[in-house]
């Protein structure tokens, strides 16, 4: 059977990360273990902090300036509490984005982009493909109750994860895709939600890494354990042979 790094490079393919929150140490542990193997996506999708992830890479910041950017993030660089409708205005956040990407608008990456967010009037998912970068990221990492929203063209839009957990709205079907789940404990999913399971499509591999440490405004000290973590765990992955029909490969963070 084929292993995970034979299997991406048979043919070029889209990297989507899902949303998870303050999940983006696990997803650029993942990406920066691909990009070490000289395996690059052809395209990059993604929800909440796989959009974060995702759009600063495509946008063409190297990974070592995305990284010491992340590790170097305290809480208060981000929080600024303000009336409105989420405990945090936004405004920091945007500007921590604006030193991440290394392009205006999502158009413009070297890397072709989509990202997934959620449209409060229609109650749906949108994804964006063109128009201002930062403000494109932070409306898919904009999780409800914690941050306001972002208003474009007079449309309230919120976190991506709230209707595409995954970030796939930015596939099709017959899209070869690598998928990088981040294992969700939420508290406000059902244990048997479909959001928190691991898609299955023809095209579609998929790596979840199991017991990660969760990070969060308060925890991001972890956050260099949970990069360092979710490496070893690709490392691995993309020597393992496929078990499945599936192609799921499905690592526990305490065996990487």
């Amino acid at each position: 059977m084929a292993s995970l790094k034979e299997w991406l490079q048979e043919q070029p393919f889209t990297l989507t990360m899902s949303s998870g929150f303050f999940g983006f140490f696990a997803h650029a542990g993942v990406l920066a273990e691909l990009l070490e193997q000289g395996i690059k996506p052809n395209r990059i999708t993604g929800s909440s902090a796989g959009a974060l992830v995702g759009a600063t890479y495509a946008s063409g910041t190297p990974i070592d300036a995305i990284l010491t950017k992340l590790f170097a993030t305290s809480k208060a660089d981000f929080w600024d509490p303000g009336l409105g409708l989420g405990l945090l205005k936004g405004k920091k956040f945007r500007g921590i984005l604006a030193e991440l990407v290394s392009c205006q608008n999502i158009e413009d990456c070297p890397v072709k982009l989509a990202l997934s967010v959620y449209d409060g009037r229609s109650r749906k998912t949108e994804v964006l493909s063109k128009g201002n970068l930062v403000d494109a990221v932070y409306a898919s990492c904009a999780v409800p109750f914690m941050f306001q929203p972002i208003w474009i063209k007079r449309r309230p839009l919120w976190d991506g994860g709230i209707s595409d957990r995954p970030g796939l709205a930015g596939t099709v079907l017959d899209e070869r895709v690598f998928y990088h789940h981040i294992a969700s404990r939420s508290p406000w999913r059902s244990k048997n939600s479909q959001a928190l399971q691991l898609p299955e499509r023809e095209n579609l591999a998929a790596l979840a890494i199991e017991h990660l440490p969760r990070s969060g405004p308060n925890k991001l000290n972890l956050g260099k354990s949970i990069y360092q973590t979710a490496r070893k765990a690709c490392k691995l992955a993309l020597d393992t042979p496929m078990q499945n029909q599936k192609r799921h490969w499905i690592l526990s963070a305490s065996a990487s």
